[in-house]
Parts: structure tokens; C-alpha cells; sequence
């Protein structure tokens, strides 16, 4: 059976340039981050294959697995074990044909429609937000309310992941809500220390799991 994490932190190096993407992987993996997510716009193929290969090399080390964002061929070519797709990106149903059964996919998804559409088509779990206002990604949505979550969480019949401006602030509201876990970029990856960030978040995330269990 495929383990969705609960904290996937999403490597970035344009938000910050301090930290290569395969720092950025073992300082959150040191932490307590239990998914990795790459994520690079631009480059040549070859060049986010290479990038990859360092972060999943330090993924297996940990036995924590690594989701490529949007690149169905980069996952395929290091050996990841997911691939995470936005709405405008390569269609769930293709990457799930090309990706074949065992690996994990991911989707974005914003609306109930479009979150059953892509659990048909084969998704493992989905991408919901962005909850807060961020500044991660440039044409970001206006945010989602919690309540918004929570009816999402209902409606899906896999994990949702919650994502955008969640810190440690409010990743415990989140889960609270309802969200299988976080996705989080700046959280860790801009913070002065990224192994405390990501400690911090996971206690958070298993301090409303306690509550939400009770």
C-alpha cells in the first residue's frame, strides 16, 4: 500500500539561493520530513535530471520518498517514487499510464469536480489551496478558507495534502481541519535553520493529529 506523508516539503532554490536542493532535502528529511517534493521551472532536461538524481540519492539513503513536480519523464528517469501534477499540467490518467501502478501521483485540484475527476483518473492523493495568502508562487488563487478544506477532506476519498503561506503558526488548524498533511515551501526552505522549521512543523502536525484522534 503507498504511505502519503504528512509533511512534504517542496525544495525550491528561487526563493533563496543559500541551500542547493539536495541541502534543502536532507536538512528537512533531518527534521522529520517524511516526503520531499522537487520542484524546478526551468533548466534543460538533462540538467533537472541531474538535480533530481542528487536529491533522490539522499531520499533512499533516508528511505523517504521523492516526488517530482509536474516532469512525469524526470521522475521515470531517477527512479522517484511519485510525481506530482498542477491542473493545466500533464493530464492524471496520462501520467498514471506512463508512471504505471506502483507510483504515486498527485494532483492538484481546486474545485469537487475537478477532486473526483482526478482520484478517477487515478490520483493518490490531492494537492488543496492555496489555505493562506503566499507568495510562493505567482499566480497563486486568492486563499481558501478552513471550512473550505474541511468540506474538500470530506468530499475525497484519498489524502489531501493542504498547501500555501502554512507555517507553524497554522499548520495545526489545518490538520485540525481535516488535510492528511502539509506541503509548505517557504516554512522551511527561507528559514534561517530549515532542520528546526521542519521540526517544529512536525510536532505541530502530530499535536493536531492527537487532538483530532481523540
Amino acid at each position: 500500500m503507498k504511505k502519503i506523508g504528512v509533511l512534504h516539503v517542496i525544495t525550491d532554490t528561487t526563493l533563496q539561493s543559500r541551500f542547493t536542493h539536495a541541502q534543502l532535502a536532507e536538512m528537512a528529511i533531518e527534521g522529520g520530513a517524511d516526503t520531499i517534493q522537487f520542484r524546478q521551472k526551468t533548466g534543460s532536461a538533462r540538467e533537472l535530471v541531474e538535480t533530481a538524481q542528487e536529491v533522490q540519492d539522499i531520499c533512499a539513503q533516508h528511505g523517504v520518498p521523492l516526488i517530482v513536480n509536474d516532469r512525469a519523464d524526470v521522475a521515470l528517469a531517477v527512479g522517484a517514487a511519485g510525481a506530482h501534477f498542477g491542473q493545466d499540467d500533464l493530464p492524471i490518467g496520462i501520467s498514471r499510464r506512463i508512471l504505471g501502478p506502483e507510483t504515486i501521483v498527485g494532483a492538484s485540484a481546486r474545485t469537487e469536480e475537478k477532486i473526483l475527476a482526478a482520484i478517477s483518473a487515478g490520483a493518490d492523493y490531492i494537492g488543496f489551496g492555496p489555505i493562506y495568502q503566499t507568495s510562493s508562487k505567482s499566480n497563486a488563487e486568492s486563499p481558501k478558507s478552513l471550512g473550505a478544506l474541511g468540506r474538500m477532506c470530506k468530499i475525497a476519498r484519498c489524502p489531501v495534502i493542504a498547501i500555501g503561506g502554512i507555517t507553524a503558526e497554522t499548520a495545526y488548524d489545518v490538520i485540525r481541519a481535516g488535510a492528511h498533511g502539509i506541503a509548505v515551501i517557504s516554512a522551511v526552505c527561507t528559514k534561517a535553520d530549515p532542520v528546526a522549521a521542519s521540526r517544529e512543523l512536525c510536532a505541530e502536525i502530530r499535536r493536531a493529529s492527537a487532538q483530532r484522534n481523540i
